[in-house]
């Protein structure tokens, strides 16, 4: 039998990488029967064969993902980094000059960083894979046999449905597509992952008013999510069942779109654009000094190609070479670390970022909350606590054989009633009038000693106008107009709380009746309340204290209402400053929100876009930006933040934005991930600076010792070997511990600060070097080409000396060794290096590199010297700390 309807053409237009596609908005007022026909099916489904029609013009249900790179491809990414580029020019200009030492370590030096980063970020991409992992999935569909003509119904994979599939909904099922609905009955759905808003929402089958039909028009164009004819993929029915038509699939639902969107190329991080601004400020300093060098020592030798070949050592000896292979060390131990605290670092820049943040974005539902409707107080009329409330409500959602939503289950998980009151022992059943969605209300008719009782529980709206009298401190009292109007005011003051609040009545017979409807659901006596809320996580109040104390401001961004929102804000102790809705969010210019989002903690109603968009505005703003989320409508702001973070149960969407996922429910790992944060950025941060000023001064005497003296003050290959030397001293520099002053404040890359440091810090040591010279060519008599070996000898062992020194020095704010001592795998390199600086002059592999042994008289001076530079190098470093406010 043929299938009785011409195919259909066409689901949904396109989407542009910003733009959301709602075609099953569009199709909420459609008329049923011409939605079917328009989307060329039937109620009984579609065929086998249509269906396989289908899936080969639209493709499989499947949403746009960022799929892992090949490790290959991850390989090479793991070169992507502007100082890699620096230290490749700089490899190939040596090798041009055939400089094969310093070629090959510059080569090794990118080669051992960018293998691993590569290690590092391979195992967590492939740990993250795993949480993503949701094979299996299922949807219920209703099929047309075209040889039996009949529907019956079957389970397919929800990535084979098509547009016009029949599908089956009922209390635990994800939303396959976007649908619309057939038949609904009682239907419940959490939107709470695209919307981020705690409570369930209603559905409906019809719209069966005016009003209805210009609801669905507004809400068109301001909140597609409160159109009651359909329903989001990736949504939960909650309660209830229904029978829904697909309309939109894969890519073409609001899902996939936003997919769609996030995928690609992600916004620039703090830990980027500072990596760039430091590769920057060194190519500066490359491009001055060493023509410079090269113009001296050109002119005072007559030999350019010796001249140009220091150069290069010289522009090599400017580098931190080791800087990639340092930064990715650091980064790998912080990552290491967090992972013993349940933390997944998928990207290594995040660790620095982690620190550097500055402002916490957090969305609210599932992250500061549980996402877990819990019962709070139940309350009298009078405003007090009281069990009665609870009681009656509690025999109420016992009793019904509806579906039982989110509220019912809270009031069930009450279990402290006196035996008395057990509903199934001491009450039997007489009757129920269902819910239904025009009365707003359920009651249930049951037996107490013989007498019927009737328990209504429902909107208060509903039930509070059927009460003519209200227990009032014990006693059934008339519910006059004042206390009508009293009760009323406690009702909204719950409600402005951030709390659901339903009312509970009942209402005595004199004898049972046969049949009760809702016309017996009068004359009721008011009882209370019972009020709800998603209550925050244990640990959100402690984690966002200890945030705030470390200099993080913590702002919220949620879909949820404003009431709600506030409640759980000060809950948590999240100072409500200032609060700003989607809407007029939705209205700003960007120099208006930028002076929003300075004085707001609460941002509430907003939609995917605004909260990325607020994102962006803060980091214009020169803040470091992390946010916090799980759902689906999260996902653009996780991407465009600094550092995004997730939790292992959020959305695959939201974890593939992350860049870091939290693997444990405690938001405490929030508080030492930032720690962790600071702690590496901080060890990078010494090896910068301490690398770039020494580096600096050297060049400065360099450029000095050219000038006057007959030959070169150190060989290339000399010079490179110091370098390399020093550098392994600083191998344990991320290993090293950090002063709790520094980490008690956010911290960032300026290269400004680099500058300065370099400035002031540098010419300290080339004032010690200088006095090396004084020795060398007064003192030891190195004067002459042929004494040139041993002016290069003792220069390179003072030099190797005071840079490894200056480590313990520079390494903090405090008095080293008496306030401050390094751990033991930085005393441990540093000593070597210094036992090998005054050894390697005296052996065989010292002399290939044209180093001579020094005579005994040098030594004593050295260690003036030595000392000498010590002391000026901490009075220079009060002075500056009490000038800039600040040392690392």
């Amino acid at each position: 039998m043929a299938f009785p309807f011409p195919r259909f053409n066409r689901v949904a237009p396109a989407v542009s990488s910003m733009q959301f596609s709602l075609r099953v908005v569009e199709e909420a007022e459609t008329e049923l029967g011409t939605l079917l026909t328009k989307l060329d099916t039937y109620r009984y489904g579609l065929t086998a064969a249509e269906s396989r029609r289908r899936l080969k013009r639209y493709g499989w249900n499947d949403v746009t993902h960022e799929a892992p790179l090949p490790w290959y491809r991850q390989f090479l990414k793991s070169f992507n980094n502007p100082f890699v580029y620096l230290l490749l020019g700089l490899a190939i200009a040596a090798s041009l000059t055939r400089q094969l030492p310093e070629t090959l370590v510059l080569l090794g030096m990118v080669f051992l960083s960018g293998v691993l980063r590569f290690i590092q970020e391979y195992r967590s991409t492939q740990a993250a894979a795993k949480l993503w992992a949701i094979a299996g999935a299922t949807a219920l569909i209703s099929r047309y046999d075209d040889l039996v003509p009949r529907e019956r119904q079957q389970r397919v994979p929800i990535r084979k449905l098509v547009p016009g599939d029949i599908v089956h909904l009922s209390a635990g099922d994800m939303v396959p597509a976007d649908v619309r609905l057939l038949q609904a009955e009682h239907l419940f759905v959490s939107q709470a992952i695209l919307t981020g808003e705690s409570n369930p929402v209603q559905k409906h089958d019809t719209l069966g008013s005016r009003v209805e039909k210009m609801a669905i028009r507004y809400h068109q164009t301001n909140d597609p999510f409160q159109t009651p004819t359909v329903c989001f993929m990736g949504t939960t029915v909650i309660g209830g069942r229904a029978k829904a038509v697909v309309v939109a699939t894969g890519n073409q639902t609001y899902l996939g779109s936003l997919s769609q969107a996030i995928a690609g190329k992600r916004a620039r991080t703090s830990f980027e654009m500072g990596i760039n601004r430091v590769t920057g400020l060194l190519l500066g300093f490359i491009a001055v000094l060493v023509p410079i060098v090269l113009l001296i020592n050109s002119i005072n030798y007559d030999d350019w190609n010796e001249s140009f070949l220091f150069a290069i050592a010289v522009a090599v000896g400017l580098v931190p070479e080791m800087l990639p292979l340092v930064v990715s060390a650091n980064l790998v131990r912080g990552a290491t670390a967090l992972s013993k605290q349940n933390v997944l670092v998928k990207r290594l820049d995040a660790m620095q970022n982690l620190g550097a943040v500055d402002i916490l974005c957090t969305d609210k539902t599932g992250t500061l909350t549980q996402n877990h409707i819990s019962l709070m107080e139940p309350v009298g009329i009078d405003g007090t606590v009281t069990e009665e409330p609870l009681r009656y409500a509690y025999l109420n959602s016992y009793h019904q054989t509806g579906i039982r939503n989110a509220l019912d289950a809270a009031i069930l998980e009450c279990r402290a009633l006196p035996a008395e009151l057990n509903p199934e022992t001491a009450h039997a059943k007489l009757g129920e009038i269902p819910f239904d969605f025009v009365r707003r209300r359920l009651s249930v008719v049951v037996e107490q000693d013989g007498v019927p009782w009737l328990i209504c529980k429902g909107a208060v709206a509903e039930v509070i106008t059927l009460c003519t009298t209200a227990q009032w401190q014990g006693q059934v009292v008339p519910l006059a107009p004042t206390l009508y109007q009293e009760t009323l005011q406690r009702v909204r003051q719950l409600q402005a709380d951030g709390l659901r609040v339903l009312a509970v009545a009942y209402r005595r017979f004199s004898a049972p009746k046969e049949r009760y409807s809702p016309d017996d659901e009068v004359d009721l006596t008011l009882v209370g309340y019972v009020t709800f809320l998603d209550p925050p996580k244990t640990s959100a109040k402690a984690a966002i204290t200890a945030l705030q104390e470390h200099g993080v401001a913590v702002k919220v961004i949620t879909g949820d209402e404003e009431t709600i929102t506030r409640r759980i804000c000060q809950e948590v102790g999240v100072a409500v400053q200032q609060v700003y809705l989607g809407a007029s969010v939705e209205r700003m210019t960007d120099a208006e929100l930028a002076d929003a989002v300075e004085e707001a903690t609460i941002f509430a109603r907003m939609s995917p876009a605004q909260k990325a968009r607020v994102i962006r505005i803060l980091k214009q703003a020169g803040h470091a930006v992390g946010y916090l989320g799980d759902g689906i409508n999260d996902a653009l702001a996780l991407r465009d933040a600094d550092v995004g973070i997730s939790v292992d149960t959020a959305a695959d969407v939201a974890k593939e934005s992350a860049d870091i996922i939290l693997l444990e429910k405690s938001l405490m790992v929030l508080e030492q991930g930032i720690m962790e944060g600071r702690r590496t950025f901080g060890n990078l941060t010494k090896y910068l600076k301490m690398a770039t000023s020494s580096n600096f001064g050297n060049v400065f005497s360099v450029v000095g010792a050219s000038a006057f003296l007959p030959f070169l003050p150190m060989l290339p290959l000399q010079l490179l070997v110091q370098n390399l030397l020093y550098d392994l001293s600083q191998i344990a520099i991320p290993f090293d511990r950090v002063d709790a002053t520094y980490l008690a404040k956010p911290q960032a890359w300026s290269a400004s600060d680099l500058r300065r440091f370099m400035l002031h810090l540098g010419p300290v040591s080339s004032v010690f070097d200088y006095a090396t010279f004084a020795l060398l060519w007064f003192g030891l008599g190195a004067t002459t080409d042929a004494n040139a070996a041993l002016f290069q000898s003792g220069w390179f062992v003072q030099g190797l000396l005071s840079q490894t020194l200056i480590i313990h020095l520079l390494r903090t704010e405090k008095i080293p060794f008496l306030q401050s001592t390094a751990t033991l795998p930085v005393l441990v390199m540093t000593g070597l290096v210094m036992v090998i600086a005054l050894l390697l002059p005296f052996t065989s592999l010292g002399a290939t590199l044209g180093l001579v042994p020094l005579p005994a008289i040098y030594f004593p001076w050295l260690i003036v010297i030595l000392v000498g530079y010590g002391l000026l190098t901490q009075i220079v470093k009060m002075a500056y700390i009490r000038r800039f406010k600040a040392w690392l």
